[in-house]
């Protein structure tokens, strides 16, 4: 089951280690119908808490969290942010397309010859679950970054710490998906959500005591 982990587990790695930086912030996370197979299947809100960002060179790792425990323990949205500088200078108030994360396909359907999204989203319930696989992935939709952060852990000016944004996608587990790349119905969801907060400079993660 690792290949719908590893891409998120490896970029995150990475980001934590130029340091992790928790904020607070406000937002909100919502579907009228959430199907994650043997967990959920029905209206869910996250009502999310916490807010954070890890910048790495010109990527970007967001998390909108209920509470402030690990990712493995919690409820929770990461969208994984690339060209974060050209999304500044010529993609704000645009939709840009989300989609699967880099290396995340359904088995057995060809990976297709097209660039890598700028955005992609994993949505966790691993609170709500308490299973190891409790992670669906954008497979469709779009998101509208208003302002976002310069990826400057060192930013001093207020206007470029903010992050915010609203998204409108579609999630699934990958390996649901037939060998024709298409889901069959009911196991896709519609996910939908606004968030907004500033960049707070936390200290560098310590992965081992």
């Amino acid at each position: 089951m690792a290949w719908v982990q590893r891409p998120l587990q490896v970029l995150g790695l990475a980001l934590c280690a130029a340091g992790c930086a928790p904020g607070e912030g406000e937002g909100w996370v919502h579907s009228d119908r959430l199907y994650m197979e043997d967990c959920w299947n029905g209206e869910y809100d996250l009502k999310p808490t916490f807010f954070s960002t890890n910048p790495y060179r010109d990527q970007a790792l967001i998390r909108i969290q209920r509470g402030e425990d690990i990712e493995e323990l919690s409820d929770g949205v990461i969208l994984s942010v690339d060209r974060v500088k050209h999304i500044r200078e010529e993609l704000l108030g645009v939709p840009i397309p989300v989609g699967l994360p880099v290396g995340v396909k359904p088995i057995g359907v060809p990976r297709p010859i097209t660039e890598a999204p700028l955005v992609s989203l994993a949505f966790y319930l691993h609170q709500t679950c308490h299973q190891q696989n409790g992670t669906i992935y954008s497979i469709d939709g779009t998101i509208t970054f208003s302002s976002l952060f310069s990826n400057d852990p060192n930013e001093t000016h207020g206007d470029d710490r903010l992050t915010e944004a609203s998204f409108d996608v579609t999630v699934a587990d990958p390996r649901a998906a037939n060998l024709d790349g298409e889901y069959p119905e009911g196991s896709t969801s519609r996910l939908t959500g606004w968030f907004r907060y500033f960049f707070e400079r936390g200290q560098p993660a310590q992965p081992f005591p």
